[in-house]
């Protein structure tokens, strides 16, 4: 056993000693619509929710070893991590070209989403103001959509390697709400492609995105910026695999805060340089504790 996987097995370990992972399901028009949530020992009234979305043609338990950090975190950040499950391994997001079935049956993912806020709000009390939505792939679409057309139930999103769909792609009716954004690409992604076009995926046909800077000036734009970002560079955490990462911002007082970290070299995985889920909560923190 390599020592990295020990590592993982080590920290899922001490995880699950503190939360414990619980699954339910709702009945949604009909189907029923399953979710894993953490159960941390202490839950104070007022927690944020935060849902992980899989990719398309994943699986809710293919998500959370990747948010380790994160579920470690949970219990003293006063947080509910959720991770919902496609239907039949897919989201039916904005992407008209779908060949998902959840696509082509246009499943009420919105109703799936709202059932889930009641849920916790009735089960734990949670701040419905504080609800967050992040995602891989083509749970970074599903974020997407919720940004589109959930602003008012979903506080900030984060979609990594993901680009919106280009416009003969899209079949969400966007509310043109601004809401935080952070999405995360790689410049050397085969399957999201950073400069856009088509996706490629084996097994559905998903149709062409936008480019990467595209996507990060449609929500600069409807968050009302204008001009360059602010760059910076996160740390160099590995600098024997040729990967870095640029950060840029727009953020002013009064606007909800749009980011984009471009992982230099990056392909279609979860950056090895930072922790995703544990960069998306101090994303959405910042949306908490940002001043008017």
């Amino acid at each position: 056993m390599s020592r990295k996987i020990l590592s993982a097995l080590l920290l899922l370990f001490c995880i699950t000693a503190k939360a414990q992972l619980v699954s339910d399901s709702l009945l949604i028009e009909g189907r029923q619509r399953s979710f894993l949530y953490n159960k941390p020992k202490t839950v104070k009234p007022g927690a944020s929710l935060v849902f992980i979305m899989h990719g398309s043609g994943g699986d809710p338990q293919s998500i959370v070893r990747h948010a380790t950090k994160l579920e470690a975190m949970s219990e003293a950040e006063n947080l509910i991590i959720v991770y919902p499950a496609g239907y039949k391994r897919y989201w039916n997001e904005c992407r008209k070209a779908s060949t998902a079935l959840t696509n082509v049956e246009n499943l009420n993912e919105e109703a799936f989403f709202e059932g889930m806020i009641a849920y916790f709000k009735s089960k734990f009390h949670i701040n419905e103001a504080h609800v967050f939505a992040s995602g891989f792939s083509g749970g970074g679409h599903m974020a997407y959509k919720l940004g589109l057309t959930m602003p008012g139930k979903i506080k900030a999103i984060s979609a990594i390697v993901a680009n919106l769909p280009t416009q003969e792609n899209m079949d969400c009716t966007p509310m043109n709400v601004p809401i935080p954004v952070m999405i995360t690409n790689g410049t050397a992604d085969q399957t999201n492609p950073y400069n856009g076009g088509e996706v490629n995926t084996p097994g559905v046909t998903l149709g062409t995105v936008r480019a990467t800077e595209q996507s990060f000036q449609y929500w600069a734009k409807l968050d009302g910026y204008e001009g360059n970002p602010v760059k910076t560079m996160l740390p160099d955490a590995d600098k024997n695999n040729n990967v870095t990462v640029e950060k840029y911002t727009y953020q002013q007082k009064g606007k909800p805060e749009v980011t984009l970290l471009k992982v230099i070299n990056g392909k279609h995985e979860f950056p090895t340089d930072f922790d995703v889920f544990e960069e998306s909560w101090a994303f959405f923190k910042r949306q908490i504790t940002a001043k008017k």
